[in-house]
């Protein structure tokens, strides 16, 4: 339990580092909200596109990932939000590093800016988290051995059993041996004898 919370706001926290970088500088005071998805796969362009469609669409689906499975405790899906942050993070860069010749880390907006190192980190944090959270199958598996409600014990017999029912009478006497199962109870009956007029 208590590594599944701790899991969790790393993994909230990683989420809220990767929507925020695209807000941030990336490259040269040039923030990630301006770099179209496209770019990452035909190649850095300097046209601005709007935002539903820059990096933050993949860094957004990300942090629902993210959500989901800290909901259902998932580690799968905490993990796989980490890869799909770091994965466009690690695109971009190289596309980047592509266009630019070189990728530079500098000062005064120059180079790699904050919003890259947040992204990468945001990644990073999802997969820690994955990691710390204990998941939900353990977990479940637990409860459910604890919790189970008691199995009826039904002998050689079954509930849907169209043999004889065991007795469950209320009474303290044991059944009778000529008991059928059925409700008839005592000795079979045999044939009166013939009496003595008729013979």
């Amino acid at each position: 339990m208590i590594r599944n919370v701790i899991g969790s706001v790393l993994a909230l926290a990683g989420a809220t580092a990767a929507v925020w970088s695209p807000f941030r500088d990336w490259y040269d005071g040039r923030h990630g909200r301006d770099y179209r998805v496209q770019d990452l796969f035909n190649g850095i362009s300097g046209t601005d596109g709007p935002l539903v469609s820059s990096i933050l669409l993949p860094l957004a689906f990300g942090a629902l990932i993210t959500l989901l499975g800290v909901l259902m405790r998932s580690r799968l899906l905490v993990t796989l939000s980490g890869l799909i942050v770091l994965g466009f993070t690690v695109l971009w860069m190289v596309r980047q590093g592509q266009a630019a010749g070189s990728l530079t880390v500098g000062g005064d907006g120059a180079g790699l800016g904050t919003g890259v190192a947040l992204a990468a980190g945001g990644g990073v944090l999802l997969l820690v988290a994955a990691v710390v959270m204990s998941g939900r199958r353990r977990e479940e598996a637990y409860d459910e051995e604890v919790h189970a409600p008691p199995q009826e014990d039904w002998g050689p017999y079954g509930p849907d059993a169209t043999g004889p029912v065991p007795y469950r009478g209320n009474s303290s006497y044991p059944p009778s041996p000529y008991d059928d199962g059925h409700g008839r109870d005592g000795p079979p009956t045999l044939p009166a004898p013939p009496r003595q007029d008729e013979r």
